[in-house]
């Protein structure tokens, strides 16, 4: 049976977004990191071109689809040896975090490892399995009782980035105990500091890291962000081709396919860079407007070498930092909401249009 679930964390946020939103020239939205971009043209093209989606998609994806996210890894993330046998698309990645320890056979007695500073919902994927949740990033002190290790390298919250001596070590660790290792990678085109500004941030599935095996190894990934997809809830999963057989044959009992369009339109992001370089562009323009802007204001950058957030602490807890931005109406993200380890953070996104992101940075000056 399913046990009771924490309340939404976001909904703790409802005062200050109230009080962010009287400011008089408008609320400035840093929080939740919903992407305010263009979904790209030739992207709404492949979809309007694939309404005519009468008969059921398939849940393994369309040879195309599959064809596509192989390719991609190969070009994108240094990943070969990967078959079509290997990835499966995903209905967005949320819902594949929140079940992928239920659906892999992890449940009472089992721990599942995830970072310390964390998006919340590998430790409810847990609770969903009934597993015990455990926040580590020693791989040492992971117990013989765990099962599954998620990874998230670019970070949620934080922007760390594991190299791949790092993602190597915990998969040994993983192997040790016979765990299941799945990383989310979802900001991996979104690099800023070096050496990640100038080469590839590695992928779980690197054969620096599994050793040209992929057993054991998932590697996930949105195209939310880099594309401006979160709306279309287009996603993948990636490895192993025993795992993703599994997760397949319960996908199918469970009617999770991704719409006929939805996996025409991935086609299409796929198969195309130069999107992906303009909106990272967008993004880093976004970044050296507000950093600087934060920094004056009393805020310390830290990790954040890569991804969509800037996690930044001012040395109190993290609600009086709250209270102080939603004053200047700019809504953040509390660090409680990542960890008990994170109470001093806020996590402030870049998915704001450049207009709100000045506007966010001439209130933190004044």
């Amino acid at each position: 049976m399913l046990k009771p679930l924490p309340d939404y964390p976001w909904d703790a946020m409802a005062p200050y977004a109230k009080r962010a939103a009287e400011h008089p020239d408008g609320i400035v939205d840093l929080s939740i990191g919903s992407p305010v971009d263009p979904t790209p043209d030739l992207v709404r093209q492949a979809l309007a071109e694939a309404t005519d989606a009468h008969a059921y998609p398939t849940t393994v994806g369309t040879a195309k689809l599959r064809e596509a996210i192989v390719s991609w890894f190969e070009r994108r993330r240094g990943v070969s040896g990967l078959g079509v046998d290997g990835v499966l698309p995903t209905i967005g990645s949320k819902e594949f975090v929140a079940w992928a320890a239920f659906m892999l056979g992890v449940g009472e007695g089992d721990v599942v490892v995830y970072p310390r500073a964390a998006y919340p919902t590998y430790a409810i994927g847990a609770a969903i399995a009934g597993a015990t949740p455990l926040a580590s990033d020693t791989p040492d002190e992971w117990p013989e009782s765990t099962k599954l290790v998620w990874l998230n390298s670019p970070g949620n919250p934080d922007g760390r980035v594991l190299n791949a001596d790092a993602l190597a070590s915990r998969v040994r660790r993983a192997r040790e105990l016979g765990a299941i290792v799945i990383s989310d990678e979802c900001y991996a085109e979104l690099g800023w500091d070096s050496p990640w500004d100038k080469e590839p941030i590695p992928s779980v599935l690197d054969s620096r890291v599994t050793g040209g095996d992929n057993t054991g190894i998932l590697a996930a990934y949105s195209l939310s962000k880099q594309s401006n997809l979160a709306g279309y809830r287009a996603a993948f999963v990636a490895g192993d081709e025993a795992l993703i057989a599994k997760l397949l044959v319960i996908r199918k009992h469970a009617g999770m396919m991704l719409p006929a369009p939805v996996q025409a339109a991935m086609v299409a992001a796929l198969g195309d860079d130069e999107h992906v370089a303009q909106q990272k562009e967008i993004y880093r323009a976004r970044r050296d407007v507000l950093l600087p802007a934060l920094q004056d204001a009393g805020f310390a950058l830290s990790g954040s070498e890569a991804g969509l957030y800037l996690w930044l602490s001012e040395g109190v807890d993290a609600w009086q930092s709250i209270d102080r931005l939603a004053d200047l109406g700019i809504l953040a993200g509390p660090g409680h909401f990542y960890g008990d380890n994170s109470g001093t953070h806020v996590r402030v996104s870049l998915t704001a249009s450049d207009e709100r992101i000045s506007a966010a940075a001439a209130r933190l000056r004044a």
